[in-house]
């Protein structure tokens, strides 16, 4: 690209004592580092108190710090700096630069026009500083609000020149009497020596307030020193029950640990009861379900003798051998019974009902 005006500004550049040379090849590519260097260069020149980061080792840190120039030279200056041009680091940014080196290289001529004829080696000695210009510009600021509220002030009273003018001219046709005068003069005088009079007064009161504050100064003083050595004397002081309250606080201590030993050991028996409870429970449930399977088996082989016992009668053989089979079978039933009554007094459950099975002994 195309460098405008690249020669103005080398000159301004070396004029205003930048301490290195710069020339046209420098900005044929992107050169972002001579770039940040000047720019931080100028904003330094511009404003020496400015903490503006110089760090543009990566990408972020650039940005922020082109960033952080224009934000800068807008709000200082007044100067808008195209950001995108001052990334591009080429001969677009010269453009840009020219802005901000323009501005710094106008205000040197201001000060003085014999900067451009001091030899090289003074040049790096130059220091422009327009920190010292901000206060006259805020006082500037303000005085420009005072003519504006002065001026309309002023124009009001104009507004009623018409009718003061008549009442001026009327007082300034009007003899002056010296006795009206001399009143005039011993009022305003008199005013005068009664507010003298009350400002003394005044002055004396601060002085009686400040004897007085003083004095109560000194009277909290000595009741503070008073109370630090009550304070001091109850602390060295042993009440006499401190004695039997050390005593009883080792009892205390005592009993608690004897306490705390007691609990444990409830705690811990508790436990072995409730585990206790728990197995015979158990036990127990283990018992009723076997005494519930005995009961079944006992109900099934009782219908299976009434049925066995109802069959035909026509074979005398075969009802006698029945009829000791079920002689065997009632004594097996009975010995079930007895064992089935002993678990019952064991476990101590209840059941309803009977074991004997409806009229199998008279039959």
């Amino acid at each position: 690209p195309a460098l405008p005006r690249f020669s103005d500004f080398t000159e301004m550049m070396r004029a205003l004592g930048y301490p290195r040379l710069i020339s046209m090849e420098n900005f044929h590519t992107p050169n972002f580092m001579l770039v940040s260097e000047v720019l931080l260069w100028l904003v330094k020149r511009y404003e020496p108190q400015s903490d503006i980061p110089g760090d543009v080792e990566t990408e972020q840190d650039r940005i922020f710090f082109i960033k952080a120039v224009a934000q800068f030279m807008a709000t200082k200056a007044h100067i808008k700096l195209n950001t995108k041009r001052l990334y591009q680091a080429d001969g677009y940014a010269v453009k840009e630069l020219l802005k901000v080196t323009s501005v710094l290289y106008g205000a040197m001529n201001t000060q003085g026009g014999e900067r451009a004829d001091l030899p090289e080696e003074d040049s790096s000695k130059f220091k422009f500083d327009l920190g010292s210009k901000i206060a006259d510009l805020k006082a500037a600021r303000q005085l420009a609000s005072e003519i504006t509220s002065k001026g309309a002030v002023l124009y009001d009273l104009l507004g009623k020149e018409v009718e003061l003018r008549e009442a001026r001219t009327e007082s300034i046709a009007r003899p002056l009497e010296i006795n009206e005068a001399e009143k005039v003069m011993k009022t305003a005088i008199n005013s005068v020596l009664e507010e003298v009079q009350k400002t003394k007064d005044m002055l004396n009161n601060v002085a009686l307030d400040e004897a007085n504050l003083e004095a109560k100064i000194e009277k909290r003083k000595l009741e503070l020193e008073r109370s630090q050595k009550r304070l001091q004397t109850l602390q060295s002081v042993r009440p006499a029950f401190m004695d039997e309250y050390e005593k009883i606080e080792e009892q205390l201590q005592k009993q608690y640990s004897t306490y705390l030993e007691k609990f444990r050991n409830l705690t811990y028996m508790e436990q072995l009861l409730d585990d206790h409870r728990r197995a015979e429970q158990e036990m127990f449930e283990e018992a009723a379900n076997m005494l519930r399977l005995i009961q079944n088996r006992l109900k099934e082989e009782e219908q299976h003798l009434l049925k066995s016992g109802s069959n035909d009668d026509s074979d005398i053989d075969i009802q006698e051998d029945e009829g000791s089979d079920s002689e065997g079978d009632l004594q097996i039933m009975r010995h079930r019974i007895s064992t089935e009554a002993l678990l019952q007094g064991r476990v101590g459950t209840r059941i309803m009902g009977s074991m004997q099975g409806g009229d199998t002994e008279e039959d």
